[in-house]
């Protein structure tokens, strides 16, 4: 069984549509990211597909702190899902009468400048999806309208007032399957490695000490963001993707970097990137440079001649 957030027709029932191995299995609608996660760790659900990054917005923070907090876990692939929405009604309503409207807090600021352009007045109800947004128009006369994602009028009676009413045309969100599994995916040359770091002390140049351990191999961040720790104001963890899977050389000797620096390193997997884009370094950074880096020093420590 799989979990995500439902129900059917949501951007992360999308991007479960993308997994093959999911295809003919049971999937399990749930309402929260906790509760997917619940899932994953109870055994109830072999994974979960749950988003951690939009173009627009950057990391969702409560998929971040869950997978900071929630031991056991570990991304072993990602998906990406184009972002567009509709406003939508119940028959009979037009666009003018429309004062409120409800959505979800996300897909609400991704429509934001349109909405205030085109219903000044409106005032807005969160709501837990993007289709339970639209559901609870047929529930309830609270809200007169809806954001939802294309195409839920097959799903359920109502009518589009507006469509491609998101700001940015070109948004994408990011979304990743989380599982109990401790195998990592084979390295595929396009592949990313995603960890939580905290750094040692809140000294200055801490942080810079902490990307220097990638700078210096050749690593590339294809993400980093902090999120509070919560013990103590001031105190943040990093929630970082790098360019390159655990097995490349110039990867895993980072990491090794990273654990001597920091007293806590999160791994969260290695797992081929969605867009496969393949990662390009430099031959000073190739596998075979650290390689021979280690066995010339190992050679040094043996006493072996050198000449």
């Amino acid at each position: 069984m799989y979990s995500y957030l439902g129900p059917a027709g949501t951007f992360t029932w999308a991007a479960l549509a993308q997994v093959p191995e999911a295809a003919g299995e049971e999937w399990r609608a749930v309402n929260n990211v906790g509760e997917a996660l619940d899932d994953v760790v109870s055994g109830r659900s072999t994974a979960a597909m749950i988003a951690i990054e939009n173009s627009v917005e950057g990391g969702v923070s409560a998929t971040q702190d869950a997978l900071a907090n929630v031991p056991g876990l570990r991304i072993i692939g990602e998906y990406l899902v184009p972002v567009n929405f509709q406003l939508v009604a119940r028959p009979g309503t037009r666009l003018e009468e429309v004062r409120v409207i409800n959505a979800h807090p996300v897909a609400y600021a991704q429509c934001h400048l349109w909405l205030d352009a085109t219903l000044p007045s409106h005032g807005h109800i969160p709501s837990t999806s993007n289709v339970a947004a639209p559901a609870e128009l047929l529930e309830s006369g609270t809200a007169d309208a809806a954001i939802a994602p294309p195409g839920i009028t097959q799903h359920l009676p109502l009518e589009v007032l507006a469509e491609d009413i998101a700001d940015n045309p070109d948004a994408v969100t990011r979304f990743v399957l989380v599982s109990r599994s401790r195998v990592i995916p084979p390295r595929t040359g396009a592949d990313k490695t995603s960890v939580i770091v905290e750094l040692p002390t809140d000294q200055p140049g801490a942080l810079v000490e902490m990307l220097e351990q990638f700078a210096t191999r050749g690593v590339n961040l294809s993400l980093l963001e902090s999120r509070p720790i919560g013990d103590a104001l001031g105190r943040y963890r990093f929630i970082v993707d790098l360019d390159g899977h655990v097995l490349d050389e110039r990867v895993a000797d980072a990491l090794l970097g990273l654990k001597r620096f920091s007293p806590s390193v999160q791994f969260l997997g290695a797992y081929p990137r969605a867009d496969k884009q393949r990662v390009e370094v430099t031959s000073r950074y190739d596998d075979q440079v650290f390689i021979d880096a280690r066995d010339w020093l190992r050679e040094i420590v043996s006493g072996a001649d050198l000449r």
